[in-house]
């Protein structure tokens, strides 16, 4: 990447008790990217979530943001410096419509009443940017499939412009065509030039759509690999620790 990143880990440390969650980890996000960060179960993905989400302070290291120190010590102050974060429950209110959801807790107001035009135009914005299909704005996320429910909190996220989206296991429990919506949804999130971080542990995903893979193992970074052209042994050997030999097998 020529231009600096947008955002930037760097020693990021932390531990819960006796237990070591992260150790020394550094992350590059720059614009127009994808990049996944893959481990196995108690790698230290979902405390990673939390600290670029603002959920989670870390004990040691520090947060940059365009060039500028930070420290994101909830999700609202990292929403408000360009940091957007999708778990992966989503925290949609199902019996609220689509509107209701990409807008709630950041309405739109017309003096002291709700701007219901406005934030349905905007929403229908924001969903057509996504080539999102739901069959209305104004129908009850209880009505929409899987990856419908992703564009919606995708389409929340992206309210206000961040500059960096962390995706917390997007494709989780989701059919195959639901998958490739919401992998489709993630592209072109990259291409409206946010930085993107994908959490996942679906590795047919990640090498669809990732420009870089960042490997944690045991809390620390234990890889960096290309999207392109890393092999899928070269990243689970990574994740595993265990090394291929030339013949291909392991040891």
């Amino acid at each position: 990447m020529t231009h600096p990143p947008v955002m930037s880990l760097r020693g990021i440390t932390h531990s819960f008790g006796a237990v070591r969650a992260l150790v020394d980890v550094d992350l590059d996000v720059h614009a127009h990217e994808v990049v996944a960060v893959v481990g196995d179960n108690g790698a230290g993905k979902s405390t990673l979530v939390a600290v670029l989400a603002g959920a989670l302070v870390p004990d040691a290291g520090e947060v940059v943001v365009d060039g500028q120190e930070v420290l994101l010590r909830s999700p609202g102050l990292a929403r408000q410096l360009g940091v957007a974060t999708v778990f992966q429950d989503l925290a949609l209110c199902e019996d609220l419509d689509v509107v209701e959801n990409v807008f709630l807790g950041q309405e739109l107001r017309r003096g002291p009443l709700l701007d219901e035009v406005a934030m349905e135009r905007e929403a229908q914005r924001l969903l057509a940017q996504l080539a999102a299909r739901v069959p209305s704005v104004r129908a009850p996320v209880s009505e929409l499939s899987g990856g419908q429910r992703q564009a919606v909190a995708v389409a929340r996220a992206l309210v206000g412009e961040p500059r960096v989206l962390v995706l917390d296991e997007p494709t989780a429990s989701l059919g195959v065509t639901q998958t490739a919506e919401v992998l489709n949804l993630v592209e072109r999130v990259r291409d409206r030039g946010y930085g993107v971080v994908l959490v996942s542990q679906n590795m047919a995903d990640v090498q669809a759509v990732a420009d870089r893979v960042v490997v944690l193992r045991r809390g620390r970074v234990n890889g960096v690999f290309d999207g392109e052209t890393a092999s899928y042994e070269e990243i689970i050997a990574a994740i595993t620790g265990v090394v291929p030999n030339r013949a291909g097998g392991a040891r």
